[in-house]
């Protein structure tokens, strides 16, 4: 008797770990019917990525240091009607990623129902060590296809931080059309929808 099994890859390598030939990929309503049926549970360390259940990554104390700084920093600058969150689910069309950071309209009760979605959300913050490649590629993407309109990658090898916006939505190849560069000397504009709420020094950010 043959036993088939499943090897679930690390994000980093997901795009080499795309088949060539025609599997079953997860619907987001299939996912959350696992979630809800007891097959994952908080202890499983996979998000959804473009129908591809994917392992996250194990976090570094400057990942987790540098994430709290940032939050701190987005909580005393969002206005009314927003708040920050950290490393929640969003629910887009194909997807349901969980933000080292995220700006969210409304407050955190509103969502008993539901994750917040792309229209709810008016910034993303990734902070990468070892997954740079990855949210260069994969979650930008995502982020891109959903309309999100500001993305943010706390780079920490090279000490930046890159700001994406204008995002392309649904397309052939998308992603966002504008990238601007914030290094150690800086100051990042946090902009909520459309309108700049305060700037963070990334020197302040950054380990």
């Amino acid at each position: 008797m043959s036993v088939m099994t499943a090897t679930i890859l690390p994000a980093s390598d997901i795009s080499a770990a795309v088949p060539t030939c025609p599997i079953w990929r997860l619907s987001v309503d299939q996912y959350h019917a696992m979630i809800q049926a007891g097959i994952l549970t908080d202890d499983d360390p996979v998000e959804l990525l473009d129908g591809w259940l994917v392992l996250k990554m194990p976090k570094k104390p400057p990942h987790r240091i540098v994430t709290h700084l940032i939050r701190r920093a987005l909580e005393r600058l969002v206005p009314a009607g927003w708040y920050v969150d950290s490393q929640e689910p969003i629910t887009t069309a194909d997807s349901e990623p969980e933000p080292d950071i995220v700006v969210v309209r409304g407050q955190t009760q509103h969502y008993f129902d539901r994750h917040p979605g792309p229209q709810d959300v008016a910034l993303v913050v990734e902070v990468a060590d070892t997954t740079l490649e990855h949210d260069r590629g994969l979650k930008k993407r995502l982020y891109g296809q959903a309309g999100i309109p500001v993305y943010w990658i706390a780079n920490l090898p090279d000490n930046q931080f890159e700001v994406y916006t204008d995002p392309s939505g649904p397309a052939e190849e998308p992603d966002y059309r504008q990238r601007h560069d914030y290094g150690l000397a800086d100051a990042v504009p946090v902009m909520i929808e459309g309108v700049e709420v305060g700037r963070v020094a990334v020197r302040e950010l950054l380990p």
